[in-house]
């Protein structure tokens, strides 16, 4: 049996975020066996998960990955009891490392998730209940999307409780223009990226009101039916900006004047595909 030194204490303190004496008692507890004394405060943090089962989870963080030399990208909602927690280190990370994981993950719903292997040891439910072990609260994964086959940027509001990942067509990613657009998302949210996206039936009612909008005009009446074409076209392209993200102007126009997200990401070489916007607490469609 080795004798436990505070030099091991401290390695097992920084390996698992665990308090000092309770770093101290697992490799009392395991003659001194550092990975022993991991799976010990691993099985003990479960028994904490166990205990919380019927807290409410109303807090939590978005977390996103992508990468473009891969072409995959990642987003996920982890939810938690209290909003502390959801702003602490901890938990920050856990978000982030599970978005991560998403990328290369093989699931098709949350249980699967949870069931995959996370590291060289353990599964994604042994990651999340580290971290129970050290903040104490109830966190479950609210639900997740894995994208791939094309350029993405992504963006994670200062609070967490907001993120999006952007999917675009192109040769070469531009991670600010990307960034910048993701940002715009998370503050609009565009129900639909291009026009092509846009329902026909709801197409054809903006269109009807656009005509109801012009007939009304006495403006218009007498003029020629090109004419009347062209400002037909104008108004619809004005009301689609409010629904479709490629027609909005960008949100920050001191860095892109009078720039439309489609022409930002069209000098960049990129074409919008479609984007995932999350927020904490949304109900998932």
């Amino acid at each position: 049996m080795a004798a436990v030194t505070p030099q091991m204490v401290k390695q097992l303190r920084d390996r698992t975020d665990q308090p000092m004496g309770l770093c101290k008692q697992a490799l009392d507890e395991n003659g001194g066996d550092m990975e022993k004394a991991i799976d010990w405060l691993r099985e003990r943090s479960k028994g904490v998960s166990a205990k919380r089962e019927g807290s409410e989870t109303a807090e939590g963080r978005i977390g996103v990955y992508f990468d473009n030399t891969a072409s995959v990208a990642g987003i996920i909602e982890l939810r938690c009891e209290s909003a502390p927690s959801a702003k602490s280190d901890q938990f920050i990370a856990l978000a982030n490392d599970l978005a991560k994981h998403v990328t290369t993950s093989k699931a098709g719903d949350v249980a699967a998730l949870l069931a995959e292997p996370f590291g060289a040891k353990g599964t994604v439910q042994d990651r999340i209940n580290d971290v129970v072990g050290v903040i104490r609260e109830k966190m479950v994964i609210h639900r997740f999307r894995k994208l791939e086959g094309n350029l993405f940027g992504g963006y994670v509001h200062h609070d967490g409780t907001v993120g999006v990942v952007i999917e675009c067509e192109g040769t070469k990613a531009n991670d600010e223009v990307l960034r910048d657009v993701a940002a715009h998302i998370a503050a609009l949210n565009p129900p639909y990226a291009v026009i092509a996206d846009v329902p026909a039936e709801v197409m054809a009612k903006e269109e009807a009101l656009v005509k109801a909008d012009m007939d009304a005009d006495p403006k218009n009446a007498g003029k020629p039916a090109n004419i009347l074409e062209k400002i037909a076209e104008g108004k619809l392209r004005t009301r689609l900006s409010e629904v479709v993200l490629s027609e909005q102007q960008m949100a920050n126009e001191m860095k892109y004047p009078k720039t439309t997200v489609g022409a930002a990401l069209k000098k960049a070489g990129l074409v919008p595909v479609r984007c995932v916007r999350y927020k904490v607490g949304a109900v998932a469609l």
